[in-house]
């Protein structure tokens, strides 16, 4: 299943809050506070340039990866009020970061319900499910 975009916009220039599997996006987290708008979801639009869209859970492995990418997750930047994430956070991670970690062998674990249908524009469905916490 492809993305396409919708033809309608969901408030403040967001994109339908739908996950990749055409349900209600769920929230990602709030304990650290995420999503483009900072708002708990991985809600994505016009605005969010980085497609924040993948609600993934931080693994060490991935966080060493990210930071050799040159997008240092893990260090705290208290002039920005980031604390710096840790091994089991939930982040409203770049699309395109997590296909290139996909590739790597370093993608963390998502959650499908959390994760934007945006995300389908990067990664094929069967990648997002074999990495996915909450499937049966």
């Amino acid at each position: 299943m492809a993305y396409r975009e919708p033809e309608a916009r969901g408030s403040g220039g967001r994109l339908p809050a739908l996950n990749v599997l055409g349900g209600p996006l769920a929230e990602c987290g709030r304990d650290p506070v995420t999503g483009f708008w900072r708002d708990g979801c991985c809600n994505t639009g016009p605005e969010d340039r980085g497609v924040h869209s993948v609600c993934a859970v931080m693994t060490e492995a991935f966080l060493v990866f990210s930071k050799q990418a040159g997008n240092d997750l893990s260090t705290p930047r208290p002039e920005f009020g980031f604390a710096g994430l840790q091994p089991g956070d939930r982040w409203c991670l770049c699309a395109a970061r997590w296909a290139e970690a996909l590739e790597a062998g370093a993608a963390p674990k998502l959650v499908l319900a959390a994760t934007h249908i945006a995300t389908l524009a990067f990664a094929p469905l069967d990648a997002l499910k074999a990495h996915a916490i909450d499937l049966n």
